[in-house]
C-alpha cells in the first residue's frame, strides 16, 4: 500500500465514529496493538524531545526502508506513534520526506489534542522525518 492508501485507511477507519471518546478508544486500541520497541533503545538517544510523555522511537535502515519501532508512557501518545509508524514505517527516506500527512487533519486529531499532544505530534513527525534525511544523505555517499 501507498502512503496515502494507508492514511484513507486510516481516515475510513476515524470516520466510523462521531464522538472524539470513540475516536480516543481507537487511538489507544492502535496503541495496543504497537510492535513494543526492543528495551536496549529505551533510552535517552532514542527519546523524542518535545513531548510532554516519554516517546522512544527506533530506526533500523535496511535495503533502502526505514522501519520503526516505538514506545510511550502514555496510552493516548502510543496511540499517536502507532498511526505514525503504521504510515511511515517500511518506507524509503525520499517516501517518508515528501509525505503529506493530512490524515492527522482529516480525522480531527490535530484539533482534538491537547496543545502539549499537539506539540509532541508535530515532535513525533519531526522526528521521524529528520531520521529519513539523514538516511538520505549517508545513502547517497
Amino acid at each position: 500500500m501507498t502512503i496515502d492508501q494507508v492514511q484513507d485507511s486510516i481516515v475510513e477507519e476515524f470516520s466510523v465514529f462521531d464522538d472524539w471518546m470513540d475516536k480516543y478508544n481507537l487511538l489507544i486500541d492502535y496503541g495496543k496493538d504497537l510492535n513494543v520497541i526492543d528495551p536496549k533503545f529505551k533510552t535517552k538517544d532514542f527519546l523524542i524531545e518535545g513531548c510532554q510523555s516519554k516517546v522512544w522511537l527506533h530506526p533500523e535502515f535496511e535495503g533502502g526502508k526505514i522501519t520503526f519501532t516505538a514506545d510511550s508512557d502514555a496510552i493516548i501518545t502510543r496511540g499517536i506513534v502507532a498511526l505514525l509508524i503504521r504510515v511511515l514505517s517500511d518506507r524509503t527516506p525520499a517516501e517518508i520526506i515528501s509525505a503529506d500527512l493530512y490524515f492527522i487533519d482529516k480525522i480531527g486529531l490535530r484539533q482534538n489534542l491537547s496543545p502539549t499532544r499537539s506539540n509532541g505530534l508535530l515532535s513525533m513527525v519531526r522526528q521521524i522525518k529528520l531520521y529519513a534525511m539523514a538516511y538520505q544523505a549517508t545513502s547517497k555517499k
